[in-house]
């Protein structure tokens, strides 16, 4: 009877060890075959960094990366800022970003670019990248699963299914399983160089906006609105340091007022507001220059320009210990390093470009 047991007890842990390394094996191999790009590596890199070391966690879309440098305010200021960025990131994703930053990082701040704010989710819903964007990116968890279900509709529950097993969508990328940049990945765990900085060094000139600083408001759509008071009332239930930012871009009359709006909301619920279309003067914005896509994201000069911006901001407003220096930050200081040497070659890159009328090329979809 006895030897009984030791075979069945033998026979459950065969069977709980081989469910184990399969679990194992699916989770690195489902975040191997995710598709690699400037996104993935940003994910990854904010899972690299050493745990309770980021000072600002800066959550948005597309602009986050490309307007704010984190090797520059490192190198400036001793603090350490990262970006939680996607493309055309929905503004419910916010709050689970922040949940999920809170789960290896507890940050002094959190700056939320405000852009995503002006449009109607039934057209980012309509493209579920904008969705994955996040989703996919994510560890695998049970916070994961709830970010989901909040962005993935009821009604396409069926459809949940690909984005829990996100496998199931890039299994055919098979071929990424020998890229040994991709093998980093089996944690979903790789260091960034450049803290998730993505540099520009096209141009694509566009007239300066006449409505930055315009009075006067417009609602944000609805379901935006309901975004940001959710967004709110969380950070204030936990007691979150926030700030509200617009980086610079060729905005219409109505948006300027949209921004507007929500400054009006956000104040109210005593968090700090700032919208750099009020500020092209301070901010020495050249759009015919400093942009790289016609007025919708900086190039590395314009980036520059933001960074220095934000820098003087914080050090306005705020108390942030000089890192610079401290033996766990050394990861930043060579992040510096690679951004300065970058930067003189972007700003090469954008002169010989304005010199010579070598403007981007948008290719239309």
């Amino acid at each position: 009877m006895a030897v009984m047991k030791k075979q069945k007890a033998l026979i459950l842990l065969q069977i709980i060890a081989f469910i184990g390394i399969f679990l194992l094996l699916f989770v690195a191999v489902s975040y191997m075959v995710r598709t690699n790009g400037d996104v993935k590596d940003r994910f990854s890199g904010f899972y690299a960094e050493r745990d309770d070391t980021l000072d600002i966690v800066m959550i948005g879309s597309s602009p986050v990366p490309s307007y704010y440098a984190a090797p520059k305010l490192w190198g400036d200021m001793g603090v350490a800022m990262y970006p939680l960025s996607s493309n055309v990131q929905r503004p419910a994703a916010m709050k689970y970003l922040v949940q999920e930053a809170e789960k290896s990082q507890s940050p002094a701040l959190y700056v939320f670019e405000m852009r995503m704010f002006t449009m109607e989710d039934e057209g980012l819903r309509d493209n579920m990248a904008y969705t994955r964007g996040v989703t996919d990116n994510m560890r695998y968890s049970l916070l994961r699963g709830e970010t989901i279900r909040a962005l993935v509709p009821e009604e396409d529950a069926e459809g949940r299914l690909s984005f829990y097993l996100d496998i199931m969508k890039y299994h055919t990328n098979w071929k990424m399983l020998f890229l040994p940049s991709e093998w980093a990945n089996i944690a979903y765990h790789k260091k960034n160089p450049l803290k998730g900085f993505e540099f520009k060094d096209e141009v694509g000139p566009q007239p300066m906006p006449d409505c930055g600083g315009a009075d006067g408001v417009t609602p944000i759509p609805a379901e935006q609105e309901a975004c940001l008071r959710d967004l709110l009332a969380y950070l204030r239930e936990e007691d979150k340091q926030a700030l509200f930012i617009v980086s610079p871009y060729g905005e219409s009359l109505e948006e300027q007022r949209m921004y507007n709006y929500m400054e009006e909301m956000i104040s109210d619920a005593g968090y700090s507001f700032l919208n750099l279309n009020n500020c092209y003067e301070e901010l020495d914005i050249v759009f015919e220059e400093d942009f790289a896509d016609y007025g919708s994201h900086t190039n590395a000069v314009g980036a520059e320009k933001c960074t220095d911006y934000l820098e003087n901001y914080l050090r306005e407003h705020y108390e942030f210990e000089d890192k610079r220096g401290q033996a766990a930050y050394a990861s930043w200081d060579e992040s510096c390093r690679l951004w300065q040497k970058e930067m003189e070659k972007a700003r090469e890159t954008i002169c010989r470009r304005i010199a010579d009328g070598d403007y981007a090329v948008i290719e239309e979809e």
